[in-house]
């Protein structure tokens, strides 16, 4: 696969605030990139190096093999953006808007009218064609903003929080939109939404004070959680006192926590000793003791305590 976007060393100061502070990595054709980190990490910092609005500090970066500094313009010309805050003019009505940015983005009149046809159908802005953008709900306005990213088919696509306002229904509407995109571009992602990495990304970058801590497949990224393998057994009232302590006693078990929730149901979590698979163990003591069960499932790792660990 060939490699799109390439970084090395690439940072950026604001005085003496390090907000990207050395970070290296390649992204390739195909790739759906989540960018994750806490508020302040320098998520929405890189993206705006990457798209030519800031001038990194140090480093470099190459966007479709031109240079973000030297060769600015054929960078943009690859590029969709969709900032966090995307800028749009309120008083012009969402088509005059689209056709405005097409036009700056050079598009011949036939082309440009195919465009707006896709991009206005990619987005489901039909209902709202005619309006004026400062009338439209938070939504709609971020829709509006992905369309404007989309209007001259590029190569790669930046889009920082692009889900931000967004309703159940429209947010699986863009992340199918991602999704079917995904083939033939390349993607960089910001999102607090850990569960929009597990739906849309081939692959995760943490970053936390500026620098990358983590960069993996978002399902071997779970394996580090320390849940990852765990056994958790769910009763409406536990099979005998000291539960947790017959629990322990069971092979390949180094430790079980139990949790309490209302309707008085308790859980048990098992974590596992390395290299143990203690599901096996516990269906067969099940059985063989026939315990009560509500519920038995096994952890494949949570996404969201790796962050923690990793940004805290």
């Amino acid at each position: 696969m060939s490699v799109m976007i390439e970084t090395q060393n690439l940072g950026r100061h604001f005085g003496p605030i390090k907000a990207v502070d050395g970070i290296s990595f390649q992204l390739s054709k195909g790739e759906v990139l989540g960018f994750l980190g806490p508020n302040g990490a320098g998520k929405s910092t890189t993206m705006k190096m990457l798209s030519c609005f800031l001038t990194p500090s140090f480093g470099s970066a190459k966007v479709g093999g031109y240079d973000v500094v030297t060769q600015s313009r054929e960078v943009r010309s690859l590029l969709g953006y969709l900032p966090e805050n995307a800028p749009l003019y309120g008083e012009m009505e969402v088509l005059d808007f689209l056709r405005f940015v097409g036009e700056v983005r050079g598009l011949a009149s036939a082309k440009l009218q195919d465009a707006l046809e896709r991009v206005v159908g990619l987005t489901s802005l039909e209902a709202v064609v005619c309006q004026r953008i400062e009338t439209l709900s938070k939504g709609f306005k971020r829709r509006v903003g992905l369309a404007q990213a989309l209007i001259h088919d590029p190569e790669i696509l930046i889009l920082d929080e692009p889900t931000d306002g967004l309703d159940p229904n429209q947010k699986h509407e863009v992340r199918s939109l991602i999704n079917s995109m995904a083939r033939d571009k390349s993607i960089i992602l910001s999102t607090h939404i850990l569960e929009e990495v597990d739906a849309v990304c081939t692959r995760a970058i943490i970053i936390a004070e500026g620098k990358i801590v983590a960069d993996d497949a978002p399902e071997l990224l779970k394996r580090r959680s320390s849940a990852y393998g765990a056994v958790v057994l769910t009763f409406q009232k536990p099979p005998a006192d000291n539960f947790a302590g017959v629990l322990s006693s069971l092979p390949g078990v180094r430790e079980v926590r139990e949790e309490q929730f209302a309707g008085h149901k308790t859980s048990y979590i098992l974590l596992p000793q390395p290299g143990a698979n203690l599901l096996p163990v516990v269906v067969r003591e099940s059985e063989a003791q026939k315990w009560p069960l509500t519920d038995l499932r096994m952890e494949t790792g949570q996404l969201d305590q790796v962050f923690r660990d990793l940004t805290q």
